[in-house]
């Protein structure tokens, strides 16, 4: 082998040798705990559509806050396709907001609920929306306006703080609340386009649609809190 031949093979190694390095990185995050907000930072967050996190989100006593309407709903930088997710929440009295996930951030959409299925975060005894719906299907852990969560006493009044656990994991996905597991769901096949399909999504091109996206803290104008959020790639 002539030297030209010789260094391109060795420049081609080195890049090989990077590139499984690298994949072999990525694997190694997969099934490791990741904290997304540590409270006191927002890094690896930004408002909707922004290039910030806008001022009406706000860190207090280790919180993420919205402390008022306008902040937009919080979104990830980072996408994610499989994956467990824990975090806690506390909700205002009359309160209302959601834990959406495979969000696609694309100007065509308005919102991170455009595309993304929402987990209900919500206080169900004064909010109005916990009696729209069908069967509680808009109340506190459910897969909002598809499922309805199997256990309605598993949330906490508002004010108090409630441990959710979201699962998405080959095409199936878990809505959890306080220990409890309320809904089981499809998250793609023709039992995940029935579920659409008797929806207020039916008609909304892309929901539901993607394996993969970010994940966002809806800014529904309610005063809410999260804490403790970790995420782990499946």
């Amino acid at each position: 082998m002539n030297f030209t031949k010789w260094k391109a093979f060795g420049k081609a190694s080195v890049i090989a040798l990077a590139a499984l390095a690298f994949s072999n990185d990525a694997e190694a995050q997969k099934g490791k705990w990741v904290t997304l907000f540590d409270g006191k930072s927002l890094n690896g967050w930004h408002s909707w559509q922004q290039d910030k996190v806008l001022p009406q989100w706000k860190i207090e006593d280790g919180a993420v806050v919205l402390a008022e309407k306008g902040g937009k709903d919080l979104v990830t930088d980072k996408e994610y396709g499989d994956f467990e997710l824990e975090l806690e929440w506390k909700i205002a009295e009359g309160g209302n907001s959601g834990i959406i996930y495979h969000v696609i951030e694309d100007k065509k959409y308005c919102c991170p609920y455009s595309t993304g299925p929402e987990i209900q975060v919500l206080d169900d005894v004064k909010h109005p929306d916990a009696k729209a719906g069908k069967d509680g299907n808009h109340k506190a852990g459910s897969l909002y306006d598809m499922l309805p969560p199997s256990d309605f006493t598993a949330v906490k009044p508002a004010g108090e703080w409630n441990k959710a656990r979201i699962v998405i994991k080959g095409g199936k996905g878990e809505s959890w609340l306080n220990g409890k597991k309320l809904v089981e769901f499809p998250t793609q096949g023709a039992e995940w386009d029935k579920l659409v399909a008797n929806s207020k999504f039916k008609t909304w091109q892309g929901f539901g649609a993607s394996s993969k996206g970010k994940i966002a803290l809806q800014d529904h104008g309610d005063k809410v809190s999260y804490r403790n959020i970790r995420i782990k790639e499946l």
